[in-house]
């Protein structure tokens, strides 16, 4: 048994306002639309496809005012490209952020809503990946994050240091899901980001939540209620959540 990664789950005041900002800034269409939620994807996208990673954009009332662990590296392809792109999404809405980067070739930029982001320098390595080059967590451990996650999902490892781990899909395509070490402060939140993995078709989502316990997920509680989905932690603490089979 394995799971795939269904979506990108951002959360953000205004649904609507946000899932345009991030349409825009990725080239991407608005897929579907209803209260409180956005879906967000390429044009002729059929979910789900390991190819794109489909961000949904869910409203939380709460603003952001802490640092989070979870974030979007977005991939260019030459110096100019980067800087169309800092300037466009600017234009849309994102502001100049400092997190302590210092002199670095990648620009750190805030959402409408505050959520970090990095416009990366061209990079051979994301040349294929799509407008997301890889979404970062950052953790203490990469090692046994990405043994947790190499566990949980159908994605290859393919680094792993005692600083950084890389895994993408078996089908080597989309982006990359990536481990930065880092020294993280003590989590009291839940993530403004977070991943919904889906079980593929046939398999029973209570069988693979039983799994993920047994590699050492917990349940979590982020005020959900009652829905269809089950939220889990990953062994640092970081949320996701297990779909149903689609």
């Amino acid at each position: 048994m394995a799971l795939r990664l269904g979506l990108l789950n951002i959360k953000g005041r205004d649904s609507s306002a946000l899932g345009r900002f991030w349409a825009e800034a990725l080239g991407w269409g608005v897929f579907s639309e209803g209260p409180n939620v956005t879906g967000i994807g390429p044009a002729g996208f059929v979910w789900p496809d390991p190819v794109a990673v489909c961000v949904c954009v869910v409203t939380v009332p709460d603003p952001e005012t802490v640092k989070y662990r979870v974030h979007l590296d977005l991939a260019t392809t030459s110096a100019a490209h980067q800087a169309e792109l800092v300037a466009r999404l600017k234009e849309l809405g994102a502001t100049p952020a400092d997190v302590g980067q210092g002199d670095v070739p990648w620009t750190v930029l805030a959402d409408p809503e505050g959520n970090v982001f990095c416009v990366l320098e061209p990079r051979e390595i994301y040349r294929d990946t799509g407008p997301i080059a890889a979404v970062v967590v950052e953790c203490a451990d990469p090692r046994a994050m990405a043994r947790f996650w190499g566990e949980a999902m159908d994605w290859t490892v393919h680094e792993v240091t005692d600083d950084h781990a890389r895994l993408r899909s078996a089908k080597g395509v989309g982006p990359y899901l990536e481990f930065l070490r880092t020294t993280p402060g003590v989590k009291t939140v839940w993530n403004r980001v977070h991943l919904d993995l889906l079980p593929y078709r046939g398999d029973d989502q209570a069988a693979e939540v039983a799994r993920l316990q047994t590699l050492g997920a917990t349940f979590a509680d982020v005020g959900q209620g009652d829905v269809p989905w089950i939220v889990l932690a990953d062994p640092e603490g970081n949320e996701f959540c297990v779909l149903a089979p689609a």
